[in-house]
């Protein structure tokens, strides 16, 4: 009986993050930043297994999400949640039998409902392109732009099989490549068949541009108040059409979204900080003027003091 060298095993690692931006940052090659959306504490876990030329993992996350991701250059990621109900992609609501599929080196956001989990799978250009010429298919030619996928059930169930029994193996005795042309096979077929999602309603063009502008404006004022009659000035539109914009994009108001993304910049802070800075320092920077009022905001939201935070960054 000839014993495999441990060199050609898949590599698995585990990792368990109690922040949600900490949690971001453990998917191996991936540039991310998280935003906790809903209140609470937070626990995430990763199961990551890299083969010779993808990246195969499930994500867990307790809380809704805000995320901006980019995929490693030259890639392609598949991500299977378990559920859709309370997912989107660039705004895009994800529906039953649909799978998400972004191009490595661009930017996408994603919203995540509580108690999230997705199979992911990344695999390197090259090796997808080699694979097809070897098996003699032909993908869909719109994979790059369309962000939702339908996929037959079927497939999506094999393919999430195939991952979860890589992740969760006591032993990862084959060789990577076997793991890997097994799981080539199962992404061929889910990616061959051109089949176009639904078509998005007229509206989300102008509803995407609008929560888009607000979010680069609020990324450049966010040590200041931002009020919606700004807003509004900014976009061009009435109170009314900006909170639809928010609603179907993001899934929250303009305002959950102002305070939201105030409460995540300051616990960054928080975690960042230099031993001489302080709460007090940090929450008015970030334009938090009433201190008893934010430190209530901020456990709930967060589950823990900012006391707490900033300490525990300093253990």
């Amino acid at each position: 009986m000839t014993t495999l060298d441990s060199a050609f095993a898949p590599k698995r690692c585990i990792q368990e993050a109690f922040d949600a931006d900490e949690h971001a940052q453990n998917l191996t090659r991936w540039q991310q930043e998280y935003d906790q959306l809903s209140p609470g504490s937070f626990y995430g876990r990763l199961d990551e297994v890299a083969l010779e030329t993808m990246q195969v993992f499930k994500e867990y996350t307790g809380q809704a999400l805000r995320q901006d991701c980019r995929v490693w250059p030259n890639s392609l990621w598949i991500g299977i949640p378990t559920t859709r109900q309370g997912t989107r992609i660039n705004g895009q609501p994800l529906s039953l039998g649909e799978v998400m599929c972004r191009p490595g080196g661009r930017d996408f956001e994603l919203v995540t409902p509580e108690t999230f989990d997705i199979y992911g799978l990344v695999i390197q250009l090259p090796a997808l392109a080699e694979a097809t010429q070897r098996q003699g298919v032909s993908l869909d030619k719109h994979w790059q732009e369309r962000p939702r996928r339908p996929a037959p059930k079927e497939t999506l169930n094999a393919v999430s099989f195939l991952i979860e029994r890589l992740l969760t193996s006591q032993t990862l005795t084959i060789a990577s490549h076997i793991h890997q042309d097994i799981l080539l096979m199962a992404l061929l077929e889910l990616l061959q068949a051109e089949q176009p999602s639904a078509e998005l309603p007229p509206s989300y063009a102008h509803r995407k541009e609008v929560v888009d502008r607000v979010k680069r404006y609020v990324d450049e004022h966010l040590d200041g108040p931002v009020t919606m009659e700004e807003l509004c000035q900014l976009t061009h539109v009435s109170r009314r059409t900006l909170q639809y914009s928010f609603t179907t994009i993001l899934g929250i108001s303009p305002l959950q979204f102002l305070r939201l993304t105030r409460l995540n910049r300051v616990r960054r802070a928080l975690r960042a900080a230099s031993p001489e800075q302080s709460v007090t320092g940090i929450a008015t920077y970030w334009g938090f003027w009433h201190l008893g009022q934010f430190a209530h905001d901020y456990k709930q939201q967060f589950g823990e003091s900012p006391s707490q935070t900033l300490h525990a960054k300093t253990l």
